[in-house]
């Protein structure tokens, strides 16, 4: 325990630094951000020691408490981040056609027909019309389009 004071108070500050750039090289190891937090800590506490005199002591307790907050500030991030994702119908790529007016490509007969959307022609169900008609997307069902007359 005498040699680790002893080291600590030798080099100082420039130890946070090394732990520092030693945690973002384990960060490029193990991937999964889990140590560039770490990190960062490290070399916050390492500018308040270059900075202030404080005692090895509190430079620890000063490094766990800011490791903590960022660990709680990522997680808090994070799980607003997924809980509202940029691209809501992402994976439902007829979802983004829904209220678009849309033309009758082959005749809906039976309630079946087909549709062009921009360059791609999709299958859709609604009411019965002829080819050239106008109708709007309501709704989708997998990759059928639901439509109704305009």
């Amino acid at each position: 325990m005498q040699s680790l004071t002893s080291l600590i108070r030798e080099f100082g500050p420039w130890l946070w630094f090394a732990l520092a750039v030693l945690l973002f090289v384990m960060e490029s190891v193990i991937p999964g951000v889990h140590f560039v937090w770490f990190g960062i800590s490290a070399l916050v506490v390492g500018a308040i020691a270059l900075t202030t005199s404080l005692a090895w002591e509190w430079q620890l307790i000063a490094f766990a408490l800011i490791a903590m907050a960022a660990v709680f500030w990522v997680r808090q991030r994070s799980r607003e981040e997924s809980a509202h994702p940029d691209v809501r119908d992402l994976n439902v790529r007829g979802a983004q056609y829904i209220g678009r007016l849309v033309m009758i490509e082959d005749a809906i007969v039976n309630g079946r027909g087909k549709v062009r959307v921009g360059d791609t022609v999709w299958v859709a169900e609604g009411e019965d019309g002829p080819k050239g008609a106008t109708v709007k997307v309501t709704g989708v069902d997998g990759t059928v389009l639901v439509v109704a007359r305009v």
